[in-house]
């Protein structure tokens, strides 16, 4: 059997491959996920270990601060070798060209004989007051050289010139980078300055636990004590608890890779089986048993399993490789990580893939046990849906999607993500399960026009296309897998998208505001705002101190005609419009004693202005029409400016511009929601390339089974198919036979999958944005657009996946074929 099997493997090679794609393609996508976040998990270890090296034990606040006497006690445990107090202040430094000045921690410098400390890689450390090194990073962005003076203010308006005389080492820092001074320098910045945390060597001899239990009771129960083990982990999960969540989101991409490449494994084993029913039934005859039949099919299924998830798995390193190797190339804000390989981002995908295709393959090994020694040369009848297999099948499936479709509605009523997961992974089994009813009715159906319209062809491949309606069920699942993950993805983050823009809207109306308390605005002001690159609207802004009852407060006075250009709140803008309305947050309405609709008295000198007030979340502190102001206040002055943005521009490039606009204003307020705003968009818009990336591989693996179900389907209609060449048909015609087949199948899968992620899409965001907007309400967004190209890629795509078969079928002679028995 062996000798068998291997001239077996040699003889269906050509077969084989389309499994292999798609082994390798799951296990591929499998091995980069783990290989990616193992790197990344482990760049990271490595970093914050450099960065702590030789602590042994922390000591962090609690609840409460660490105070001088701590430190001192600290100082007299004689398991302590060295101790650092970290301390740190907080400046405004003033950038050369910039009009603002930026923030910039500065950290004291300790000793670094025991434990480890920032290093300079040009220059020196400071080692004398007002003197100070820049990481590496900040002084290249800011363009700053050794020898150049700051200026850095305190948040009390005190004023300090440094100098800079090192650049520290911040190539693979986790997380901001400090400057470093000496500690009379930082106190000097921040007399009163807290202590960020203790970091203790131990003495030679004393574990890291017996350092810790004597730190314990030396501070007590006011500090958390960490080993230095414990505390790396402890900040190590800090940073990794995000690149966790994403390595999830890989690994669950991965299995349906794997998922998808299952089912199309099995049909290519079918395929397989077919080619050798007189083979099998000839070893049948000389004296093979069942079981020997059934183990060959295995050993080949493993040997394929085996050799091509060993590809796979050097296909995802090499991919996370050059990935790594890009973050490196390019400054993606990203720090440098090297390639690390672990026993499980290797083993794992290499054993995953070969039981795979060994479960892939049990199916069709058992249909070749049945294979009887006088077989002919025809694969046996799928099962129908009039058999008992095929009704309890589908009472089956019409269970679980009932069950499934309860749970969605569980999900979505109650805000449970994982009742919604559980209720779409329930329903979608069910569907599978009345696949071979559902897709030849659907095939049916979308073939009619073609039938009518396409002429004998077009008739036979509708045929054609329901003739075994288990496997082309199956061969359409795995594309509708794809699908449907595709357009839940597109619609699910269009749908949180705009309801996350309709909760922006309530929450900040206004995409920026501009204003100055002290200074007056200048002259020019709207214009300069005007030319700045993605600011589409600019309304300037009055504010008047006026008296409400006992209480001073500050109102904005606006137009409501072009304030209804900038604030996106259609029901600020109707009550603005109202005259004789105010306007009030939440705040000042607690402040003032006011419920929503309570009347308001405010005083400008001798003039009263009585209004009615109304919650307004998202504006100044009492905001009122320009013609009610100006009853009071006659030709106030500008104060500042409300701005809307272009939402297609870089949201941080135009708070960077806005910033550094009006250079003669000394204080100058910028606030809105453009920032939070373009931070989520980022965000949904990395998510929305990362799933459609990751998917198109289920994708790509399911486009190899059409293609494998369609050369299948060659196999068995080769008589078929000589006749009707024999009859007239071109072979031009036969290629379009096929090709109309193999576009219905696309085209259900399209249909059914676009229809599902609209389901599931609507159903999750439901389950996640309920109980995340203030009223509950949820947005729905049906991304035409995107789900009409995605109909338009599977079309095309199996059209692709029929080009190969047709061929095939094309090339063999009539009267050849006719022989064939």
């Amino acid at each position: 059997m062996r000798r068998s099997i291997l001239s077996s493997l040699r003889a269906h090679l050509g077969r084989l491959i389309a499994a292999c794609l798609a082994i390798v393609l799951g296990v591929g996508f499998g091995t980069l996920a783990m290989t990616a976040h193992a790197s990344a998990s482990h760049g990271i270890d490595e970093t914050i270990g450099r960065q702590l090296a030789g602590v042994d034990a922390v000591a962090t606040p609690q609840n409460a601060s660490i105070t001088a006497k701590d430190v001192a006690a600290v100082r007299k445990l004689p398991q302590a070798d060295s101790v650092v107090a970290t301390t740190s202040a907080y400046m405004q430094v003033t950038w050369a060209g910039k009009v603002r000045p930026g923030s910039l921690g500065v950290q004291a410098r300790y000793d670094t004989s025991r434990i480890a400390g920032p290093s300079a890689i040009q220059g020196r450390l400071p080692d004398s007051t007002l003197e100070i090194a820049l990481p590496a990073k900040v002084a290249e962005k800011n363009k700053v050289a050794l020898g150049s003076k700051l200026r850095l203010n305190t948040y009390n308006d005190k004023s300090f010139t440094v100098t800079v005389v090192g650049l520290l080492d911040d190539a693979a820092t986790v997380g901001p980078s400090d400057a470093v001074a000496t500690a009379q320098t930082v106190k000097i910045f921040e007399p009163e300055g807290s202590i960020n945390d203790l970091r203790i060597a131990a003495k030679p001899g004393v574990s890291q636990e017996a350092l810790a239990a004597a730190l314990t009771g030396a501070v007590g129960n006011n500090l958390e004590v960490y080993t230095g083990k414990a505390y790396i982990a402890h900040v190590v999960e800090g940073y990794t608890h995000g690149i966790d969540v994403l390595g999830g989101v890989f690994g669950m991409f991965a299995v349906i890779a794997l998922f998808v490449a299952c089912l199309v494994i099995g049909n290519t084993f079918t395929i397989v089986i077919a080619q050798r029913t007189r083979e099998m039934a000839l070893l049948r005859c000389v004296g093979a048993s069942r079981r020997q039949v059934f183990s060959s099919v295995l050993a080949e299924a493993s040997v394929v399993g085996v050799v091509a998830s060993a590809v796979g798995v050097v296909f995802g390193v090499a991919l996370s490789a050059i990935g790594l190797a890009l973050t490196r190339e390019f400054d993606w804000g990203i720090p440098k990580i090297d390639l690390h390989l672990d026993l499980a981002s290797i083993f794992l995908p290499l054993v995953l893939g070969t039981i795979v295709t060994i479960l892939a393959a049990v199916v069709p090994a058992r249909r070749a046990t049945r294979v009887a020694p006088l077989a002919a040369l025809r694969p046996d009848t799928a099962p129908v849906a009039g058999s008992r297999a095929g009704v309890l099948r589908l009472i089956l499936g019409f269970v679980l999607i009932a069950g499934g479709g309860l749970l969605l509605g569980v999900s979505a009523n109650s805000n449970q993500v994982l009742v919604g997961v559980a209720g779409g992974v329930v329903s979608f089994v069910g569907l599978l399960a009345i696949g071979s009813l559902l897709v030849p009715a659907l095939v049916r159906l979308l073939g009619a026009l073609p039938a009518r319209g396409g002429g004998v062809p077009a008739r036979i491949a509708v045929g054609n296309a329901v003739r075994n309606p288990k496997r082309t069920a199956a061969t359409t699942s795995a594309l509708l897998i794809g699908v449907t993950l595709i357009s839940l993805t597109c619609v699910g983050i269009a749908s949180v998208r705009k309801t996350f823009d309709t909760t922006m809207d309530d929450q900040y109306p206004v995409d920026l505001m501009v204003m100055s308390y002290n200074e007056k605005m200048p002259a020019s002001g709207e214009q300069q705002l005007h030319n700045i690159k993605g600011i589409t609207q600019v309304v300037p802004i009055r504010t008047v101190a006026m008296k409400a009852g006992k209480e001073s407060i500050n109102v904005t006075g606006i137009d409501p005609a072009t304030g209804a250009t900038v604030i996106h709140n259609a029901d600020l803008i109707a009550k603005l419009k109202t005259p004789g309305t105010a306007l009030l947050d939440y705040s000042t309405m607690k402040m003032l004693k006011l419920e929503d609709g309570s009347t308001l008295t405010l005083v400008s000198g001798h003039q009263k202005l009585t209004l009615k007030a109304y919650v307004a979340t998202g504006l100044d502190p009492v905001t009122v029409s320009l013609p009610d102001l100006e009853k009071v206040a006659p030709q106030p002055a500008i104060t500042g400016y409300w701005l809307a943005s272009d939402p297609k521009a870089d949201g941080s490039d135009v708070m960077d511009a806005v910033q550094e606009s009006f250079p003669t204003v000394k204080e100058l307020s910028v606030g809105g929601g453009l920032a939070e705003r373009t931070m989520y968009t980022k965000i949904f818009d990395v998510l929305l390339i990362v799933g459609i990336g990751l998917l198109g591989v289920s994708v790509l693996i399911a486009l190899v089974g059409v293609g494998n179900t369609l050369s299948l389907s060659v196999l068995e209609r080769t008589r078929e198919n000589a006749l009707l060449r024999a009859l007239g048909l071109t072979r031009r015609q036969l290629r379009g036979m096929l090709a109309i087949e193999s576009l219905l199948m696309a085209l259900v899968a399209a249909g059914l999958g676009i229809g599902l992620g609209l389901l599931y899409g609507w159903t999750g965001t439901m389950a996640l944005m309920g109980g995340q907007t203030a009223t509950g309400d949820v947005e729905y967004a049906l991304p035409v657009g995107m789900l009409v190209t995605i109909a338009l890629v599977a079309a095309v795509a199996g059209l692709l996946a029929s080009v190969l078969p047709a061929r095939r079928a094309a090339k063999v002679a009539p009267a050849g074929a006719l022989a064939t028995e």
